[in-house]
């Protein structure tokens, strides 16, 4: 049975004892909250949706091993974004499964919306997961369509009332469920000034009644290029007034770090030099080619290389076979305007490939892209003869971007580099 009063996020009194680390592995998320801007290597916010780089799940635990050298203390292993873990349902199960393999003494743990929860609650009580967190700003439907642009569900996108009334159906669910497997539930609840302060202690008392264990009242930090950048940040009046209505109902958290998705040590103290080891771990090829058959490519037609990645609708999909290069598939790419976040996306979205062959690309993509293990073959001229270089190492001609695929130019950005 683990000691579940090692975890420092739960338990004030081993907040200075024993440390914590958060595995960056879930960039995708499945909700746009209007407080929320998922930034990439933001080195000088510590906040939810914030992380120096992406690992993949074997990363992720031969970093975790490098961290409990460092830190023979570190009893909690996390999974809080920079995404939702269940819009990367995936990548998290696999991340707990391993580490779970080679760590079963750790506590585990998850931060969540809730709104793909559901169908993993039976196997993450089967690999041990002891804490669970659900984000949860309020019980009215109208009011919560507010706090969130969009909310996607069972492949489809809800926005206002209705986006209200799915993401609350689906958090109330899981709570039961959590609880009749001893898994031990917080709620986190962001205070927004004139939107929710007033539905707080409602939904206190109704997530109480339903076996919820304790809730934390997270003032907002009103975030640049957001929705909500210009609600003003709540004051302590209004923090205390809310956290001691809290209090009436359940157990309030009072010692909430604001953590980042890639978090790593003592809460409010880091240990240092975690984001480079992070960026080490990234760049490591932890899988085989074997894992990655495909190779993507940005074209038109199909038959030439002949498009900026910031421009690339969609990606074709190569895999060699014995009779040539057979076209699998086309993928969508990740829509943009979500800056780096995208390029976090598309790593994922290519996951299975082990190079993309672009017309040209800016710094900051194929900084990420590189840092997830794909290689990067900026080029013009035909697919074949980029595929003849992934798969045969042949020369190629053109193995840099032409002038004619120089950022801002074909492309119809700014010069600034893909976003």
């Amino acid at each position: 049975m683990k000691d579940t009063s090692k975890h420092p996020c739960f338990n004030i009194e081993a907040k200075g004892n024993y440390g914590r680390v958060h595995l960056p592995v879930a960039p995708k998320c499945n909700i746009q909250c209007n407080y929320c801007n998922r930034q990439y290597d933001c080195v000088n916010e510590s906040r939810p949706g914030v992380t120096s780089a992406l690992l993949n799940p074997k990363q992720a635990v031969a970093y975790l091993g490098e961290l409990r050298k460092k830190m023979p203390n570190l009893s909690v292993v996390g999974i809080a974004g920079p995404g939702d873990p269940f819009a990367n349902a995936e990548e998290t199960m696999d991340t707990l499964r391993l580490a779970n393999e080679k760590f079963p003494d750790m506590l585990f743990c998850l931060s969540t919306n809730g709104v793909n929860l559901k169908p993993y609650i039976d196997d993450l009580a089967e690999l041990g997961v002891s804490h669970v967190t659900i984000t949860m700003n309020g019980l009215d439907p109208d009011m919560l369509g507010k706090v969130y642009a969009w909310v996607r569900a069972d492949k489809k996108v809800y926005r206002g009332r209705e986006a209200g009334e799915i993401i609350l159906q689906k958090q109330l669910e899981c709570i039961p469920l959590l609880k009749a497997k001893g898994i031990t539930v917080k709620i986190n609840t962001i205070i927004l000034p004139g939107i929710n302060e007033d539905h707080i202690e409602t939904l206190a008392e109704k997530v109480a009644g339903m076996g919820a264990d304790l809730m934390n009242a997270i003032p907002l930090y009103p975030t640049k290029d957001t929705a909500f950048e210009t609600v003003e940040k709540p004051s302590k009046k209004l923090i205390l007034t809310t956290k001691s209505k809290v209090a009436k109902h359940i157990k309030p958290m009072t010692h909430c770090a604001r953590c980042r998705a890639d978090a790593a040590g003592l809460l409010g103290k880091d240990i240092e030099g975690t984001a480079g080891m992070l960026r080490e771990y990234a760049g490591k090829e932890m899988e085989s080619y074997e894992n990655r058959p495909y190779v993507a490519v940005a074209t038109h037609e199909g038959i030439l290389v002949n498009q900026h990645l910031g421009e690339a609708g969609e990606l074709y999909i190569f895999e060699e076979s014995k009779k040539g290069y057979k076209l699998v598939e086309t993928r969508k790419t990740p829509d943009r305007g979500a800056g780096d976040f995208r390029w976090m996306e598309l790593a994922g979205v290519l996951k299975d490939c082990r190079a993309i062959l672009v017309g040209g690309a800016g710094p900051s993509p194929v900084k990420i892209l590189e840092k997830s293990g794909l290689r990067i073959i900026q080029m013009t001229g035909l697919i074949d003869s980029g595929l003849d270089t992934v798969y045969h190492g042949k020369a190629l001609r053109t193995v840099k971007k032409a002038d004619a695929f120089k950022c801002g130019q074909a492309c119809s950005g700014n010069a600034q580099g893909c976003a």
